[in-house]
């Protein structure tokens, strides 16, 4: 009863996360034009993600030496009316030895990283081999780390696409639901990958029905690892690297036309969500209303009345459980 109340809600929120990142991303028809292109690529046809990435990178970097001011949309703080004083750290400030980049700490810190990954990974094809299931989740949930631009609602289409649709680890109820307690939950949506990893291993039974519980938290903390090593490894290496290419375009216009095209995708994952939540059992089925009525609610909060997440969900949980009674 929590989550039919909860489902819906969630649904509104990810539409509200496309809005509010393609209200500061989408700036000009071409953004626009790159963000439906997108929605159309991933929702028509299917494609993979990397390749709404790469294809927008691409364009992207073309289009930032062709009409350069069409990919300087970059969403910054808004100026404040009111003065504050000089920061400690403002944007003047001189950036810290510590701070800048370093061709020998970023290639010590990618060499620790690249270690910890193929120890692990080695240990795995080790002892269940290249196809096994433990060793094939570390291999999908590094690809999904090395791909989350965007966050979480980005590139959780494409983990939906390997774990249901291509490895069959666990349905699309499952996913559902899990994405429904993601947003429920403290921590940031994209923890969600511990619940995909547990699931994946209770249901691929890969030592028997006898230590269910074993392996599915050994695939859980898996799953854990192999997403959040590169997270680290991106922070600590390329962080320095990142910050002394502000203002350079370069740089900044593929980001410019990867995060417009980002907004498609999040947007097909509100998509999906209103479809599988409103018309559980189909389009040639009924249409729940009562779930959409709450749908409906959720939205007016969120953009309207600018109420937070989480007491949205727990309303739209309360409201669960009054129509089960």
């Amino acid at each position: 009863a929590v989550l039919y109340g909860i489902k819906p809600a969630v649904t509104a929120i990810v539409l509200f996360a496309a809005y509010r990142i393609g209200s500061r991303a989408l700036k000009n028809w071409l953004m626009w034009t790159l963000a439906g292109l997108a929605f159309l690529a991933i929702f028509a046809l299917h494609a993979p993600f990397p390749v709404i990435v790469l294809i927008a990178a691409l364009l992207g970097a073309l289009g930032g030496r062709i009409a350069p001011k069409m990919f300087t949309v970059g969403g910054g703080h808004g100026a404040s009316k009111q003065n504050y004083g000089a920061a400690l750290i403002d944007d003047n400030t001189p950036t810290p030895e510590h701070a800048k980049f370093n061709w020998g700490r970023f290639i010590k810190i990618a060499l620790i990283g690249l270690a910890l990954w193929g120890s692990v990974m080695g240990i795995l094809c080790w002892q269940f081999g290249w196809q096994g299931a433990f060793t094939q989740m570390g291999w999908f949930f590094t690809k999904a780390a090395l791909l989350t631009f965007g966050g979480a609602y980005a590139v959780l289409p494409y983990v939906y696409q390997g774990a249901v649709e291509h490895y069959h680890w666990l349905s699309a109820t499952q996913m559902i639901d899990g994405l429904a307690l993601g947003e429920t939950t403290p921590g940031p949506l994209i923890m969600i990958v511990t619940f995909v990893g547990f699931l994946a291993g209770w249901n691929t039974m890969p030592w028997g029905a006898d230590s269910l519980l074993i392996a599915a938290t050994l695939a859980a903390v898996i799953v854990t690892y192999f997403t959040f090593l590169p997270s680290f490894v991106f922070i600590l290496a390329g962080g320095p690297l990142v910050e002394s290419t502000h203002g350079n375009l370069k740089f900044t216009a593929p980001l410019s036309a990867i995060t417009a095209a980002v907004v498609g995708v999040i947007l097909n994952l509100a998509v999906f969500f209103a479809w599988h939540v409103f018309w559980p059992k189909g389009f040639t089925a009924d249409f729940d209303g009562v779930a959409a009525l709450i749908g409906v609610y959720a939205l007016i909060a969120l953009f309207r009345f600018k109420v937070g997440v989480i007491p949205v969900i727990a309303v739209s949980a309360a409201a669960g459980i009054l129509v089960s009674l």
